[in-house]
């Protein structure tokens, strides 16, 4: 798919930016190409495997929280935890020291935020409110203008994150400065701000390739927003799918127990086969976002490999893309479409992936023949760091806990926006949750 014919809607970018400001999500053309040949070099699988140990610390931070919350209930060494709440936590934590050297300390500190954490929630929150002005703004670009109540707590949240990304850019920069001459070709450091930095400030990268202070800033929100809801919905998804799936959680569990280390590398995490087919088929059943939208900036032509007769009879090779037609890509029902996957396509079997089937081939995905990260110039750039975080934590979790549903199956329903997340029917009103019974591992 062209990305310079198929462009984010304007309501979505706006609604996109409002959240996230204008970072790597919501440019288009020329200014995502050139922030993404600025900030690959940070996302690329060496500097991934520089980041695990941060990824395993974190789990094994929240493998003791839970150790320990498990023994304030009651005096009991088992009992029910909201693991999408505590997931949360940790993923922010992640993010905040891998991605700019930032320490949250979500998961000491418990439900108490910091004022960067509260900033972004302030704004995240708020644009999930929908009221008439807001639908009214998305559809028409004049009347962006008319005031909510609102906005007022998500001006103040915005400067205090602004401020905030400001002392961190600063902070990279200074750093980096007082290292003397930078390469591009020397990439090395710690989190992504700084590798990002020094991509972009590296003296063989001509200067009208650079991103701006401004441009580089952006970033900050969007790394919170991608690197922190995905990876902890698609985690917790995980242990919905393993408490659902006592057999597949007991042969994941005797493959990790047979690591001797609590501290894998990325390259150990990668080399267990059954972890692997785990996260595969959890990404492709629950992916977190589970559709995107596409509008045409000018006509199109798009061949397709099964000819299809409409309505009329005719016969169809190709289609014709007007301008301005709106394009649904159906992330979600790609990846569990039964004329690929089989009959049992609903079914979370990771065994299929084993023998993955011929048709799965043919969807252009970046990763996993699915469409969970999209593919393409607009492919998900963090799809390596979700992966690896996402195995660090079911290598520490299923190594420590059993798993069980802590409610019955048909009280869990998916709540969609951008992100598709667990919440009770019987009590929607306190928001997205997945409580589960938690269990320590009985060590022979």
């Amino acid at each position: 798919m062209n990305s310079n014919i198929y462009q984010k809607p304007d309501f979505f970018r706006y609604y996109l930016a409002e959240v996230v400001g204008q970072g790597l999500l919501v440019v288009e053309e020329d200014v995502h190409k050139n922030h993404r040949r600025v900030m690959n070099p940070a996302f690329g699988a060496a500097q991934i495997r520089e980041l695990t140990d941060v990824f395993v610390e974190k789990s094994i931070e929240l493998r003791d929280a839970w150790d320990a919350e498990l023994r304030t209930q009651q005096g009991e060494a088992e009992g029910k935890i909201d693991v999408l709440s505590w997931l949360s936590r940790m993923t922010l934590d992640v993010i905040g020291q891998a991605g700019f050297n930032y320490q949250f300390n979500a998961l000491a500190n418990g439900e108490e935020e910091n004022e960067l954490n509260r900033a972004f929630s302030t704004i995240f929150s708020s644009n999930m409110e929908f009221s008439i002005i807001t639908f009214l703004r998305l559809g028409f670009p004049s009347l962006r203008w008319v005031p909510e109540m609102k906005d007022d707590g998500s001006k103040q949240a915005r400067a205090t994150m602004d401020r905030v990304g400001r002392e961190l850019l600063e902070g990279s920069k200074k750093n980096l400065q007082t290292s003397g001459k930078v390469e591009k070709s020397a990439l090395k450091g710690r989190d992504i701000l700084t590798l990002l930095l020094r991509a972009n400030m590296a003296t063989d990268v001509p200067e009208h390739q650079r991103m701006s202070d401004e441009e580089v800033l952006a970033q900050i929100p969007t790394f919170l927003a991608a690197g922190h809801e995905t990876t902890s919905t698609g985690t917790t998804w995980a242990l919905y799918a393993l408490s659902e799936n006592p057999q597949v959680q007991k042969k994941l569990r005797d493959e990790l127990s047979a690591i001797s280390t609590d501290n894998p590398t990325m390259d150990e995490l990668n080399s267990l086969p059954y972890l692997d087919t785990v996260v595969r088929e959890v990404l492709r059943l629950y992916p977190p976002v589970p559709f995107s939208e596409r509008l045409t900036a000018k006509e199109d032509v798009i061949p397709l490999s099964v000819p299809i007769t409409d309505r009329n009879g005719k016969v169809h090779e190709y289609l014709e893309v007007p301008k301005g037609q709106f394009v649904f890509m159906p992330i979600l029902s790609v990846n569990r479409d039964k004329k690929i996957w089989g009959e049992d396509s609903l079914k979370f079997r990771p065994e299929r992936w084993e023998s993955p089937p011929e048709g799965a081939s043919a969807i252009p995905g970046v990763w996993g023949n699915m469409l969970t990260f999209i593919g393409g110039p607009r492919a998900c750039i963090g799809y390596r760091f979700s992966l690896v975080e996402m195995k660090a934590l079911l290598f520490t979790l299923v190594r420590a806990f059993e798993f069980e549903l802590g409610v019955p199956a048909e009280e869990i329903g998916v709540s969609s926006w951008i992100v598709q997340r667990p919440f009770l029917r019987s009590n929607p009103e306190a928001g997205n949750q997945l409580p589960l019974k938690v269990k320590p591992v009985r060590r022979m």
